[in-house]
């Protein structure tokens, strides 16, 4: 694909364009000599004739003679001298009918039918009859008796003045000809550029001389501002430096800004210009220099010209802006997604394939949009553009050749794309060693990587931005600062999580998720004394997908939100079905996700489930993990004498696997300490025993914190962490977990429930 064409809306970005310069042939401005042709056999009627007129003057020009003797030669004659205006002809010269003769091949054969015959004779029994003088269109017929010096100059003038009427209407209808043709050609071409380059070229037909102009686009309310030159010709080419008009050319600026203020076309002796007016685009001046004045015919035509072709030109630049704003980034100027797929697809189907496509991601960059504001990170941005742009060899559109294309597609997201050699992870990084100076301030920024070898993908443009990004979020995850190269393992493993993302959300419409509870046991007594819920998935084919899969993906895609006051609710539920069964002292432990706790709206949920339900707040206990207990204190302090407020128990999960601060943990409303199953196994199973079980005893003692242990699966783990003093316990020594129906079942005492 060809590279879209750049807008004039942004013209700052379109190349400048300097049209032909072929000659146009020179035609008479109409201020020549009127030329008048005498043709009579006889040497001293030429003689007389030009002495009567020759030092005479006719709407402001003299007359120029041309001389023919016979009416062969006069055919001689105006097979090259066409601009003729009035012909002088004998009637009788070789024949007595030969000056009608030489009308008809004028009117007929050559087919001038502008210029205006004056017959004259010296013999009135030859004059011509009345339907010859008006079927050859003859102007007048005298006498050579009769026509004194004041007659001949009177018919002479009568004759030019029709000629000059003539002429000037063939000229308009040759003109708005021209100015049709004109129009319908431009309107076929699709880019500004173009269409300057040929507004100049029409204009300087119309005119009947070379193209010396330039054509320029400026915002409607900045006429004196900038403006940006989309096309010049001629000498006028030499004050375009930059694709700007040259600050000195003074003349040239002051006869545009003057178009531009009053809005319409400007005619000078020396200059013109050419108003073409925009919408909310821009608007659009034209500036030529002239050979000679223009006359009124030609300023007509070039008035219908601009006006007719105004819109069109509007329409192309706004057309080119949107091609624009759909291929590239407004901010940068690079291109866009859309763009670089467009490349990528060219670089596989091309002999360049041996590219390497490179992610760079800007370390922590909403955090600097955030603390400095948006003004300040989008300068950051340019000047990271800059950078890269300058530091590399960055082709302006394509990665062909061996060249690089430099992309933005994202918010702080840049593309690269090249040759696997010119792709350098590390000089790309080495690249933000040096600070960027953004508004009169050091910032120092860093950038990580994810690139994909395009000779080992096997895709579309789309499929590998999929798979750099997959790299990308690889490296942000383990090594932030470096890069990673994509793998078929991180598509598989991406894959994977997409497919079983989107498996899950289906399930959860359909209804495959559910609870199972797991009783907990007061050891003293050996008596239940709660339940913790936990959530189940099985697929239509029956088989279970574990927890510690299926619960991650619905974190990582945001699904726990729902999935999680699903679970709220059906817990809260099922409690109240046990206490209807009159277990009154149970306690329901519920499982909160570190996404699910920290949503702004978790509380509205936790209070709508307790109260659609009925469950009492007080034999409810939400588990949160350590890693959650341990991050932002502050905001969870808050949020947990929030829940505590509403009378809900907490419990810290899998505790000792973290690194709590104990300080901190004296501050934390919780009430229970859930003894993580792996310490639990090493009470039997590890040469360290039941050192850190006791710890956490111990420290929910002198806490005043319950404690409880999860995993227990043997008698002598059950002992040992009795006679340590923990005082609760969950394991399948005392029930697997158990469906709704078979947990009242067990409650009620029945010891042959099947665990699921």
């Amino acid at each position: 694909m060809l590279a879209p064409t750049t807008p004039t809306g942004a013209a700052q970005h379109d190349d400048l364009v300097f049209i032909d310069e072929t000659p146009v042939a020179s035609s008479d401005d109409g201020r020549g000599a009127w030329r008048v042709l005498i043709v009579d056999d006889d040497a001293d009627v030429h003689s007389t004739t030009t002495f009567a007129l020759d030092s005479l003057e006719m709407h402001g020009r003299p007359l120029a003679f041309l001389h023919a003797y016979s009416g062969a030669e006069a055919r001689r004659l105006l097979e090259t001298e066409t601009d003729v205006a009035v012909i002088l002809l004998d009637v009788v010269m070789e024949q007595a009918d030969a000056g009608l003769h030489l009308v008809r091949h004028i009117r007929e054969t050559l087919g001038m039918h502008d210029v205006r015959i004056i017959l004259r004779t010296g013999q009135p029994g030859y004059a011509p009859e009345m339907d010859a003088i008006r079927g050859y269109d003859i102007n007048d017929y005298r006498t050579k008796s009769e026509l004194t010096r004041t007659k001949l100059y009177t018919s002479v003038a009568a004759a030019i003045r029709a000629y000059e009427q003539l002429r000037a209407l063939h000229d308009s209808r040759a003109g708005l000809a021209r100015v049709v043709r004109a129009n319908a050609e431009l309107m076929a071409l699709h880019s500004v550029a173009e269409l300057g380059q040929g507004i100049l070229r029409e204009a300087a037909l119309l005119l009947g001389q070379p193209a010396d102009g330039l054509l320029c686009s400026c915002p409607p309310a900045s006429g004196a501002g900038e403006w940006t030159v989309l096309a010049a010709g001629g000498a006028c080419a030499r004050l375009v430096h930059g694709g700007l008009l040259d600050p000195g050319a003074s003349g040239t600026r002051a006869a545009i800004a003057r178009s531009l203020a009053e809005r319409r076309n400007i005619y000078a002796p020396e200059h013109l210009t050419l108003y073409f007016r925009g919408k909310a685009h821009c608007d659009f001046a034209a500036y030529l220099r002239l050979a000679r004045p223009v006359d009124e015919l030609r300023r007509g035509l070039l008035d219908v010209f601009a006006s007719s072709i105004a819109v069109g030109l509007d329409n192309v630049a706004l057309m080119t802006d949107l091609q624009r704003a759909a291929f590239y980034d407004a901010l940068t100027g690079l291109p866009n997604r859309t763009r670089l797929v467009e490349l990528i697809d060219a670089s596989l189907a091309g002999a360049h394939a041996d590219a390497t496509l490179c992610l760079i991601d800007i370390d922590h960059f909403s955090e600097t949009n955030d603390a400095l504001g948006h003004q300040f990170g989008d300068a950051l941005l340019v000047a990271v553009a800059a950078r890269l742009r300058a530091c590399l060899d960055v082709a302006r559109e394509a990665a062909a050749e061996g060249g690089l294309a430099l992309a933005r597609i994202g918010s702080d997201v840049f593309c690269l794309l090249g040759a696997t050699r010119d792709v350098d992870p590390a000089a790309l990084q080495d690249l933000f060693d040096a600070p960027f100076s953004i508004e009169g301030q050091d910032v120092q920024v860093s950038a990580t990587l994810g690139l994909v070898r395009l000779p080992e993908h096997d895709g579309s443009g789309t499929d590998a931005l999929k798979d750099a990004d997959i790299a990308l979020k690889r490296a942000k995850s383990q090594r932030r600062g470096g890069h990673f190269f994509f793998t078929r393992c991180m598509g598989i493993e991406t894959r994977e999580r997409v497919r079983m993302m989107h498996a899950l959300r289906g399930g959860f419409a359909r209804g495959e998720l559910f609870l199972v509870y797991q009783p907990q046991i007061d050891l003293a007594v050996r008596r239940p004394f709660g339940a913790e819920a936990l959530l189940r998935w099985r697929t239509p084919d029956g088989s279970l997908v574990p927890p510690d899969r299926f619960i991650a993906i619905a974190e990582y895609s945001g699904l726990i939100i729902e999935i999680g006051e699903w679970v709220l609710r059906q817990a809260c539920a099922e409690l109240m079905r046990v206490r209807a069964a009159g277990h009154l002292d149970f306690t329901m432990s519920i499982n909160v996700s570190q996404v699910q706790f920290r949503h702004p709206h978790f509380l509205e949920m936790l209070s709508r489930a307790l109260e659609d339900s009925g469950a009492p707040p007080a034999c409810i206990e939400l588990e949160i993990t350590e890693s959650v207990a341990m991050e932002e204190p502050d905001v969870l302090i808050e949020r947990l004498a929030q829940i505590k407020r509403l009378g809900v128990s907490i419990a810290i999960d899998d505790f000792g696997t973290g690194f709590s601060s104990l300080s901190y943990l004296q501050r934390l409303q919780v009430d229970r300490l859930k003894i993580d199953r792996a310490f639990v196994t090493e009470i039997t199973g590890s040469a360290r025993g039941s050192s850190i079980a006791e710890m956490v005893i111990e420290l929910g003692r002198n806490l005043g914190l319950s404690i409880i242990a999860e995993g227990v699966e043997d008698e002598r783990q059950a002992q040992i962490l009795q006679s340590l003093g923990c005082p609760l316990a969950q394991g399948f020594l005392f029930a697997r977990p158990l469906p709704p129906a078979q947990l009242l079942e067990w409650l009620g005492g029945t010891t042959d429930a099947r665990a699921t």
